[in-house]
């Protein structure tokens, strides 16, 4: 049987075939432009961009190599520990639920406070979503990245660091299909625990259209690779994407974004 994710598997370098079946379809077309792939390189770095036209039901790469390859996760999995904090009922309210700064000078100042989950995701807290973690515990954890199908679904090297500097990978297609059933809200777990997600994902506005994306970042150690998936809205079309850089220049972390949208544009996703 060809699921969803091996069609989308189909454009990487390695096809990955889940043990779910979400759906029998046909391939999509797919499409490789040395156009986006020229983003990275005038930017002065390495990089990898995919984007999913839904209603065309069309992938449009960089390139067929980096867009296959597993790397960590970094903050991307904020969305996935939202939902399992969600689903386990480790936070109930995403507004009202308050995680309480532990009282440790970190350099971004932004986590130096209570947060909310909305909060959290919004400065992309790491030590909230580390406690969550902690709260959730292993078993569960495992138990809902397997039912997530996310990545290589292992959680191994400390339940606060797994997806920071232990063993999960996620290419741009598996994450391409991971958000695009949490778009859909096509997840096996609760439509509630999606819709929150979805709401309290950080959005850009680029004239008529939106993007709500959550960005990731490894440490040095792990190579400083940046991260930006998510979808694009524009009117009722909408485009899936993964974009994932380079950032060993500090000053590339910030254009993890503008490059995303002048790929978007480049596709004429927004």
């Amino acid at each position: 049987m060809i699921t969803r994710r091996a069609t989308f598997g189909l454009l990487a370098a390695a096809t990955v075939l889940p043990s779910r079946a979400l759906a029998v379809v046909a391939p999509p077309r797919s499409e490789i432009r040395d156009s986006l792939a020229k983003r990275f390189t005038d930017a002065g770095t390495a990089g990898t961009f995919v984007g999913y036209k839904v209603d065309d039901y069309m992938i449009i790469a960089s390139d067929k190599e980096r867009s296959g390859e597993g790397k960590l996760p970094a903050s991307t999995f904020k969305i996935a520990n939202s939902l399992i904090a969600l689903e386990t009922g480790v936070v109930q309210d995403a507004d009202k639920d308050v995680f309480p700064w532990d009282g440790v000078k970190r350099p971004i100042e932004a986590w130096n406070k209570d947060h909310t989950l909305r909060s959290a995701i919004l400065v992309s807290a790491v030590p909230v979503y580390q406690e969550i973690a902690r709260r959730i515990g292993a078993e569960r954890m495992q138990k809902y990245v397997d039912l997530l199908d996310y990545g290589n679904r292992d959680i191994g090297g400390g339940i606060d660091q797994f997806w920071l500097t232990g063993a999960l990978r996620i290419d741009p297609i598996e994450q391409i299909d991971f958000v695009d059933r949490l778009r859909r809200r096509a997840l096996p777990i609760g439509q509630r625990s999606q819709d929150v997600v979805v709401d309290i994902l950080p959005v850009t506005k680029v004239g008529d259209s939106i993007i709500r994306a959550k960005s990731g970042l490894t440490g040095q150690e792990q190579g400083s690779l940046g991260w930006m998936v998510g979808w694009a809205e524009k009117g009722s079309a909408h485009t899936v994407f993964a974009l994932n850089m380079d950032c060993r220049d500090p000053g590339l972390i910030a254009q993890r974004m503008p490059l995303t949208q002048a790929c978007l544009t480049d596709i004429g996703a927004i």
